[in-house]
């Protein structure tokens, strides 16, 4: 059997592998608001003056920025599923909470992309000139105020390079979940890969779809990085 047929033929694996690419691509955005959200709120507290807080702050980042990504997924995954099921022993919860493979996926991710994306929040606020934010405070505004309408949208700005990088980093690194049997792209050309004695062929149309992912995403990127900096001298 040609290799077009397995994919596309009467019995091909087409639709295998399109579940499997929605399940990624869902995984990607999800993560995507949760981990660049977290990352920003993380780079505010870093600047914080409690020194307490400051270092819990590095101490995360440093400590999820040192470990490969799939053992962060691992403690997660375990290490959440084993705080519930102690939570739900000392309350004597009358049901079982079982963290599935998505959630637990999502929130791995999260976490490791708000430890990079914090170092990009960071160099971005450094790079907002601290004479506006002093100006709009003195002409009345709250402090919640200049931050959304004055430095948030030059954040935005400064940051998306660098987001965009956390951005691929997160796409790929979703292949991970494929070890918790979640039944994402990678999984999916593995099973195929398997039922059909033909790897070559599925891991290579697993890696035309990230790599079309990929592609799109530096377009998309470039798109935005050209609108946020119009109107601004090169």
């Amino acid at each position: 059997m040609s290799a077009f047929e397995l994919l596309f033929g009467p019995d091909g694996w087409w639709y295998h592998l399109a579940q499997g690419t929605v399940i990624t691509v869902a995984l990607a955005l999800t993560t995507v608001p949760l981990g660049f959200g977290g990352g920003l709120m993380l780079a505010v507290a870093k600047m914080s003056k409690s020194s307490v807080i400051r270092v819990i702050c590095d101490a995360y980042t440093t400590f999820f920025r040192g470990i490969p990504d799939i053992l962060a997924l691992f403690l997660i995954y375990f290490g959440l599923q084993a705080l519930i099921d102690r939570i739900s022993a000392l309350v004597a919860l009358p049901f079982h909470l079982e963290v599935n493979s998505f959630c637990a996926g999502v929130i791995a991710l999260s976490v490791v992309a708000a430890a990079y994306s914090s170092e990009v929040w960071i160099s971005a606020l450094a790079a907002v000139p601290p004479g506006q934010r002093e100006a709009a405070i003195s002409l009345g505004l709250h402090r919640r105020q200049v931050f959304f309408l004055i430095t948030l949208p030059q954040l935005a700005r400064v940051a998306l390079p660098g987001l965009g990088n956390v951005w691929t980093v997160i796409m790929k690194d979703t292949s991970l979940v494929s070890t918790l049997a979640l039944m994402d792209l990678l999984r999916a050309s593995s099973e195929a890969a398997r039922a059909t004695a033909r790897p070559l062929v599925f891991y290579s149309a697993a890696c035309a779809v990230y790599m079309a992912f990929s592609l799109i995403s530096f377009r998309g990127i470039s798109y935005f990085e050209r609108r946020a900096n119009r109107g601004y001298a090169a």
